[in-house]
Parts: structure tokens; C-alpha cells; sequence
């Protein structure tokens, strides 16, 4: 608990230096380039195919029933935009964390490395191609959970507990993939992400929680067609924000994490000889294994 309340009030110090302001400007620029093509092209055709299909199966009137027993029937007027913004969250989220994670992760690391470990010695135990494909297995898993938890988003208590904890998971497994990624061998991610798992999902669900906002503030769109590129531009920065602090906050936790499993551990038993052919998602020995997919 101690490492994790201390790596939380580093990361919070290093949100406010200019130069991690400024990390978030590229993968902000990115999404929203990509997202304002994809929002003025396919939008308004998906919010029509949706009208169209709860119109022939009487939808509505069931959604209306079931909205008045929660006394939110005010919702039916707009429940198509938002069933439409609702499934593009997801993609807009993924979106954001590959950028923030090809483009500021590895800035932190050599920001937080060179400053704070720069005696911790570098075993490039992962690259680029690995966290794009640990980003995309990890996000499939996501969204078919995320598809099967979609009515609990009607109970406002277990909406609060259930998404948080599915982007949790999301969170902490790229998150830890690319913040170890310059430092940790194979061997050593693999027996870091095991011994501080618990650790971990903590601090992707704390990053699930803070992600609320910019999610009102996207969802909020469905009610402001005037101000809905606004707001779908502010919703995508605050994810980015969330994303680096959430960054820093694996970084600081994972690399003294790191420092520490060296010192109790001898260099010789670090080092696993495996006969399996390599990976291309690995910059060092061979490993087919070694983004862990299995879920947690």
C-alpha cells in the first residue's frame, strides 16, 4: 500500500511539469483527426439505421416502459443518439490509449527512467508491435464484457462498479505492458505482473473511475447537437489527460517495483533459457508467450 500511495503522489507532482502537458498534445491531435472524419461520415447513418430498426420492432415503446419504471422515461426522447455514443465509446477510448501509448509512454519511461532510475539497467523485454498487439487482444475481451454488461448501465450502483472495474483491467494490462517495456526482460514482466496484480487493477480502476468525466461529458453530446464537436473534442483530451496521468502513475509503480525485484532477486536467476521459436513482439530472446494472454 505504501508503494502505491507513493507512486501516486509522484505521478500527481509530474502531471503538473510542463513537458507532460505537453505529451498529451500528439495522441490528443491524432484521435481527434481520426475521430472527427469518422463522426462526420458514419454518425448520423448509424443514428438513422438505429431509429429505423427501433421503429419496426417497437423498441421504443419498450425502452419507454422500462425507462418510466426507472423514472428516467425524460431519456426516450434521446435514447438512440445515446445507444449510438454508447457503442462508439469504446473505439474513441481504444483509440486514445494506443496513441497514448506508441507516442507518451515511451516519453514517460525515459522521462521518469533517466531522472529517477538511471541506474536501472534497460533489458528491452518489449517493443512496439507487442503493445499494439496486447491493446488489441486485451480490448476484444473488453468489449465482448463490455457488450454483455451493457443492461447494468441501467442500475446506476453497478454502473458505478462494474465499468470501472472492466476499464480496470483493460487499463493494467496495456498499461503495465508498456511502462516495462524498455526495462523488465520476458522472465521479469511475467513475474511482476503476477506478484502485483492486485496492485495493479487498483490503480487501472482508480484510472476507470477518473475516466467518468470526459464519458458524461462525450455522452452529454446526445442532449447538445450545437455543441457536440465541442465536447466530443473536450471528452477525448480529458481521456488522454487520465491516460498519461495513469501512465506516470504505472510507471513510477512498476519501475520501483522492478528495482526492488533485482535487488531481492540474484542476476542469475533472472535469466530463463527457453527453446521456443522467438516472438516478433519481443526485442530479446524467444518467447510466444510473452504477452500473458490469458485474462485475469
Amino acid at each position: 500500500m505504501g508503494m502505491l500511495l507513493a507512486s501516486f503522489g509522484r505521478a500527481l507532482m509530474s502531471q503538473l511539469h510542463i513537458r507532460m502537458l505537453l505529451l498529451t498534445i500528439l495522441p490528443f491531435v491524432c484521435s481527434v483527426l481520426i475521430w472527427g472524419v469518422a463522426l462526420w461520415l458514419g454518425l448520423q447513418p448509424m443514428i438513422d439505421w438505429l431509429q429505423s430498426y427501433f421503429l419496426d420492432n417497437n423498441i421504443f415503446g419498450v425502452a419507454g416502459t422500462v425507462l418510466n419504471w426507472f423514472g428516467m422515461g425524460a431519456l426516450k426522447t434521446v435514447i438512440v443518439p445515446l445507444i449510438a455514443m454508447w457503442t462508439l465509446l469504446p473505439l474513441m477510448i481504444l483509440t486514445a490509449l494506443i496513441f497514448v501509448g506508441l507516442f507518451t509512454i515511451p516519453a514517460v519511461a525515459r522521462h521518469i527512467g533517466g531522472r529517477h532510475y538511471p541506474t536501472l539497467q534497460k533489458k528491452e523485454g518489449g517493443n512496439w508491435l507487442g503493445s499494439l498487439w496486447t491493446s488489441l487482444w486485451c480490448f476484444a475481451l473488453f468489449v465482448v464484457a463490455w457488450i454483455i454488461t451493457l443492461p447494468v448501465s441501467l442500475i446506476p450502483p453497478l454502473a458505478f462498479i462494474v465499468h470501472p472495474l472492466l476499464w480496470g483491467w483493460l487499463t493494467y494490462r496495456v498499461m503495465a505492458y508498456d511502462t516495462l517495456a524498455d526495462y523488465a526482460s520476458v522472465d521479469e514482466r511475467r513475474i511482476l505482473l503476477k506478484q502485483h496484480r492486485w496492485p495493479l487493477l487498483v490503480i487501472g480502476t482508480a484510472a476507470g473511475a477518473m475516466g467518468a468525466a470526459p464519458t458524461l461529458l462525450w455522452l452529454g453530446g446526445a442532449l447538445s447537437v450545437i455543441f457536440f464537436p465541442l465536447l466530443a473534442a473536450g471528452a477525448i483530451w480529458l481521456y488522454v489527460l487520465v491516460f498519461v496521468f495513469t501512465g506516470l502513475w504505472f510507471e513510477y509503480y512498476c519501475l520501483e517495483a522492478l528495482k526492488r525485484h533485482r535487488v531481492q532477486t540474484p542476476a542469475t536467476e533472472d535469466v530463463v533459457t527457453d527453446a521456443r521459436p522467438a516472438s516478433p513482439f519481443s526485442r530479446n530472446r524467444g518467447d510466444a508467450d510473452i504477452i500473458d494472454v490469458e485474462p485475469h
